[in-house]
């Protein structure tokens, strides 16, 4: 019963692990990474698309992107998009792709992206701490209704509280991650 429970909510810890994962994805540290500007949203033909299906992104060099659209009549729709964005990139359109060069980051600058990856990490802890109050309630009820033991419900919390420790530990380990990606220079 109580293993039925957890496992459940497991399936919450990770879409709370992978949501995160892939929010801090999106931080831009010292060097390019495509999954920046993946999932920006460009007017294509009235219809707000992410620019990873209509284009291929890739990084000839350390610093920097290149966007190479399949149909290059969007190119300065792209070059709008990733101008307009908050991601601070100035894009270059030379007629085939659009380029975009990625400034040295300030430590300033870096502070305030890790100060962005603490706050999506917490977003992250409070879904987790969601996931495990309703496994508990869950938990308390199936002990009201007499389908377990008390010993049984202590258990349980015990159980749940190592699940959680497991899915908070991870999600820590990819913050740290990220942050020592984001404060190297």
């Amino acid at each position: 019963m109580i293993k039925e429970i957890i496992e459940s909510k497991q399936i919450a810890f990770e879409k709370a692990l992978s949501h995160f994962t892939e929010e801090s994805g999106t931080l831009r540290t010292g060097r390019a990474n495509p999954a920046i500007v993946e999932g920006l949203l460009v007017d294509y033909y009235n219809a707000k698309t992410p620019l990873i299906q209509m284009a291929s992104i890739s990084v000839p060099e350390p610093r920097q992107l290149v966007i190479s659209p399949w149909d290059k009549g969007v190119l300065s729709q792209i070059e709008a998009a990733v101008r307009e964005s908050d991601l601070g990139l100035n894009p270059v359109n030379d007629g085939s792709v659009v380029r975009i060069t990625l400034p040295a980051l300030t430590e300033e600058r870096r502070h305030e992206l890790v100060k962005t990856l603490n706050s999506r990490a917490e977003e992250g802890r409070i879904s987790i701490r969601n996931a495990r109050e309703d496994a508990w309630k869950e938990i308390q009820e199936a002990e009201k209704e007499g389908l377990m033991s008390e010993d049984e419900k202590f258990r349980g919390k015990d159980e749940l509280q190592k699940a959680v420790d497991l899915y908070n530990g991870k999600l820590e380990a990819v913050r740290e991650k990220k942050e020592g990606e984001i404060m190297t220079v």
